[in-house]
């Protein structure tokens, strides 16, 4: 068997910290995010049509956020297919 030694895993790699530099947005972020949900925990009714649902205003809000960018992503891509469609012809 091989001598294994202890300094080899407990000893954080001695690069130039770029990577420690990375997390601080990711977890200023998530603080905001955190922050987000618990101040907006009340629940709310949403009304559309004849549907009616509760939920957080939270979840509302990432919801609607999450569909917003679904429309962008496919108006995106529907009107830069269609300008090389009219480009081929």
């Amino acid at each position: 068997m091989l001598p294994v030694k202890l300094d080899d895993y407990c000893l954080p790699d001695e690069g130039d910290g770029a990577m420690d530099n990375k997390w601080i947005p990711i977890m200023v972020l998530g603080g905001f995010v955190a922050l987000f949900i618990i101040q907006n925990i009340a629940i709310v009714e949403v009304q559309f049509l004849f549907w009616s649902i509760q939920m957080s205003r939270s979840l509302l809000i990432l919801s609607l956020l999450v569909i917003g960018v679904a429309i962008g992503w496919l108006l995106h891509g529907h009107l830069k297919h269609s300008k090389e469609k009219s480009r081929n012809n």
